[in-house]
């Protein structure tokens, strides 16, 4: 993935740097989106259809990637970290017992095969605006 590929050239010192900004100071360039306090950095990511995505709960507080179950694509798998097969099922465990909690140095990873806007959210931090977007497309847009 060209992201990658852009963190690993740029060197080690800019990578402790952004990690610094957004949670651990351990850093780990093999990840798309950081989790930080109360945000997905970046909140939007537009990707070829095909690409894997990975998350990286780069804070102290744990965290849950969970997709917008009713505004996926028609035909696109539903993602969410623990496993889940629906969104109801994702707030019910975590609501018993924080099932699907991704701890800190933790990652998730979801293949995104149908083009579409994939809106997803964190569980816990969801009323305080953690949530974010995948897009799918054919001619996504230069990370900066």
């Amino acid at each position: 993935m060209e992201r990658r590929a852009f963190l690993r050239a740029v060197g080690s010192a800019s990578v402790v740097g952004l990690a610094g900004c957004i949670g651990s100071s351990r850093p780990n360039t093999d990840y798309d989106i950081g989790m930080g306090a109360k945000v997905f950095r970046p909140e939007r990511l537009e990707v070829t259809p095909g690409t894997t995505v990975t998350w990286l709960n780069t804070n102290k507080q744990g965290h849950s990637v969970t997709a917008y179950e009713a505004s996926l694509p028609d035909g696109a798998e539903y993602f969410a970290s623990g496993g889940f097969d629906s969104e109801e099922a994702a707030r019910e465990a975590w609501g018993s017992g924080s099932d699907g909690t991704i701890f800190e140095g933790q990652q998730y990873e979801h293949t995104f095969e149908v083009r579409g806007e994939y809106p997803y959210l964190c569980i816990p931090h969801e009323s305080m605006g953690m949530v974010g977007t995948i897009v799918v497309t054919d001619d996504p847009a230069t990370e900066e």
